[in-house]
Formats: structure tokens, C-alpha cells, sequence
């Protein structure tokens, strides 16, 4: 998927989809040094916010895990990154979020995915990055966006999911940012609503 490419989400065998995991996965780019490679760990973190009429009224990240309704769920923070580490979100994601589509209130009508370092490191110590949406009911992937370099900024704004009439479709963002938090995103946000 490309950035700023909007698809629209359906179930792998037709009709609606009912629930979704949001994927996030990464790698530390190796090291040289006087005793050859060595790796750093990176921890990313990665957070919903659940907009309603272009007003955040609810987040999940790893202090938060489950949205105040719970259709929106955090499977838990990774410290160390490198593909399947810690999140259990499978499919060798560091950290997923999972969305009950269903669950989800009417007034809330986009979700936006980030990814940020709390502790500051750049995306210029990360490589391999992605941000895939999976049909959760059949575990099969339907989109995967794929970053495409690093940069001297701590966060990136991945992508959203938000009401198209009666279904849902999912926007792959990729726009940098810098904040440690969903809260400093939120003024990077704004402008992708």
C-alpha cells in the first residue's frame, strides 16, 4: 500500500468485516564498531486515538489498553522491537491494537494509528517499519504499509481508519512527526482528518 492510498475494508470472504487488528512492526538498524555489528534495542510505541468530529475523545497505548467502550484494544507494550517481540499480536508484529468494528460508537468516526519513542530515539535507528491492517476473524492480511527510510524524528503518524457510509476504510499516512507522546502528535494530527 502506498502512502496516501485509501482502500476499503472487507472481510476475506466478502461482506462486512467485524473486527481488525492494527500491526506495527521494527527493526534497530545494526551498529558497526571496533568489534563488528551489534544491534540497540527500540521501543517504539504504538496508540489509537478515536476521534469524533475531528475532536479526540478516547486513546489506547501502553498505559491505556482498552478504549472507555472496549472496542478498541492494546495487546501490550514491546520494549525492544525486532518483529514479534512482546506485543502478541502475531504475524511477527512488535505491537497490535485490535478493533471490534462493530463495538465501536456511532459518534466515533476515524482512528488514528501512530508510532512514537517515548525514550527519543529516531527513526534514522529504525528500519524495516510497517504498519499492516489484518481481517482478525480469518487472521488474513488486507493492507501493509511499509516505511521507507529513517529521519531525525521520534514518531510517525501511520495511518487511520474511519467511516465510509456503512463500512470502514483505511488511509496509510506515513507522515513524520516529532513527540514522545499521542499528545504531542495531536497538532501533527489535525491537518489529516
Amino acid at each position: 500500500m502506498a502512502k496516501g492510498r485509501t482502500i476499503g475494508l472487507r472481510a476475506v470472504g466478502g461482506g462486512s468485516l467485524t473486527a481488525v487488528r492494527v500491526g506495527f512492526g521494527w527493526q534497530a538498524v545494526p551498529r558497526r564498531g571496533l568489534f563488528g555489528s551489534r544491534t540497540r534495542e527500540i521501543d517504539l510505541d504504538a496508540s489509537a486515538i478515536l476521534f469524533a468530529d475531528n475532536q479526540p475523545v478516547d486513546v489506547v497505548f501502553f498505559r491505556h489498553l482498552a478504549s472507555d467502550d472496549g472496542a478498541v484494544r492494546h495487546t501490550g507494550d514491546s520494549l525492544v522491537g525486532g518483529g514479534g517481540g512482546g506485543g502478541g499480536g502475531g504475524g511477527g508484529d512488535d505491537e497490535a491494537i485490535l478493533v471490534d468494528l462493530q463495538r465501536v460508537p456511532l459518534h466515533i468516526d476515524q482512528i488514528v494509528f501512530t508510532v512514537n519513542s517515548f525514550t527519543g530515539q529516531t527513526f534514522q535507528e529504525v528500519q524495516n517499519a510497517f504498519c499492516r491492517i489484518v481481517d482478525e476473524t480469518y487472521d488474513q492480511e488486507l493492507a501493509r504499509y511499509t516505511l521507507n527510510g529513517g529521519g531525525q524524528y521520534t514518531a510517525q503518524i501511520m495511518a487511520k481508519v474511519h467511516r465510509s457510509g456503512a463500512g470502514w476504510q483505511m488511509t496509510a499516512l506515513g507522515n513524520p512527526a516529532n513527540g514522545r507522546t499521542f499528545q504531542d502528535l495531536l497538532p501533527a494530527i489535525l491537518p489529516h482528518l
